[in-house]
Formats: C-alpha cells, sequence, structure tokens
C-alpha cells in the first residue's frame, strides 16, 4: 500500500522540476541532448548488449526527440530496440523501432513504434534499459509522471538489468520519496557529470 503522507512531497517535486524543464532554452536542451547521446554512446559501445529497450522523448525530455534513431546507430546490424506502447491501464507494450517515419502518434502526445507488438513481457528480452525519469537520487530511486507505467514494466526486468535513467542537470535529487514497489535504477547520464554508475 502506498505511503500517502509521501505523495504531496512527489508531486510538489515532480511540478517543479517538470516547470523547471519547459524554461529551459532550445539550445540547451540540444546541447543536452548531444552529450546524452555521446555518453550513452559510450555505455553501449562498453556493455554491447543485443536489444535494448527506450523510449521515445517529447518535448523537453532528456535524450531529444532523435534518441531512438541515435540508439538504434549504436547498436549495429545485430541490435535490436525495443520502444514502449501505452496501453489503456497505463501499462506499457513493447514493439521493435524500425526507424523515425515508423513511429506514430500516441496517447498524451506520445510517439509509439507501429510495428507488431510484443505484449508487456517483452522488455524481459532486453538486457538494458533506458528510462525517463523525472528525478533520481543517489541511492537510484526513480520520480516519474505519476502513472506507474515504468513502476510496472521495470518489475518484469531481471534484476542483474542494467537500467539507466536519462536526466537534465539539476535533476539529480538528495531523495526522493519510495514505496515498496519502486524499482531503482542501476545508473544516470546527465549533460554534465555523465554517466554515473549508482550503488546496488
Amino acid at each position: 500500500m502506498p505511503d500517502l503522507s509521501d505523495l504531496p512531497r512527489k508531486a510538489t517535486l515532480r511540478a517543479a522540476l517538470l516547470d523547471r524543464r519547459r524554461a529551459l532554452p532550445a539550445s540547451t536542451l540540444e546541447e543536452a541532448s548531444a552529450r546524452i547521446a555521446a555518453e550513452l554512446g559510450t555505455l553501449v559501445r562498453q556493455e554491447e548488449p543485443n536489444c535494448v529497450a527506450a523510449y521515445v522523448p517529447v518535448g523537453p525530455e532528456p535524450g531529444g526527440p532523435g534518441l531512438p534513431e541515435a540508439l538504434e546507430g549504436m547498436l549495429g546490424t545485430e541490435g535490436r530496440m525495443l520502444l514502449p506502447v501505452l496501453l489503456p491501464d497505463l501499462d506499457l507494450d513493447w514493439a521493435l523501432y524500425h526507424g523515425p517515419y515508423t513511429l506514430t502518434p500516441g496517447p498524451h502526445g506520445l510517439r509509439e513504434p507501429s510495428g507488431r507488438r510484443l505484449g508487456p513481457e517483452g522488455i524481459t528480452t532486453a538486457n538494458m534499459v533506458v528510462v525517463p525519469a523525472v528525478a533520481v537520487d543517489l541511492r537510484g530511486t526513480r520520480l516519474g509522471r505519476g502513472g506507474g507505467s515504468y513502476d510496472r514494466a521495470l518489475s518484469r526486468v531481471s534484476p542483474d538489468t542494467l537500467v539507466i535513467a536519462l536526466l537534465h542537470d539539476g535533476e539529480v535529487v538528495e531523495q526522493v520519496p519510495d514505496e515498496p514497489h519502486d524499482r531503482r535504477v542501476n545508473a544516470i547520464i546527465t549533460p554534465s557529470e555523465g554517466l554515473v554508475m549508482l550503488p546496488a
């Protein structure tokens, strides 16, 4: 059962950080996206995953709108990338990414892959998962947008799978209120600090 005393704290933190994101100038977002992509590329070359589950950033989300295309290029011809499809109950289905022209409009302004659905369990085939976040603390506790989509998705991922959250500078915080169902991330990438691995 959620700790209801933490809900106002989460909502306040989320609102403040999302307001800050929306105020970032286009030049800052573009530079941040390039730095994040470069750092992610280094990690992908090091880890050599054969399947990455990622997301399509919307608006000022870290990674920028070109993130899927950049990641696809990092994986090479043998690698596969999965992108989420939001279900009516806010859970996530998954489908293979086949290029930017195969993304179609989804709910809440999202862009989603148009290929064959793999089901919510599709994420279990990924050996690297790149997730959106509004904030992360140094314990790896992630603050999302409040729908619980990634909490459910990450509950299906093996504990030894590398889970990386992409953030803007200033979004690593002292503490994110956590709940028993929260799955912590293993690493974060920010434009200024690059890759930071977090304690297990």
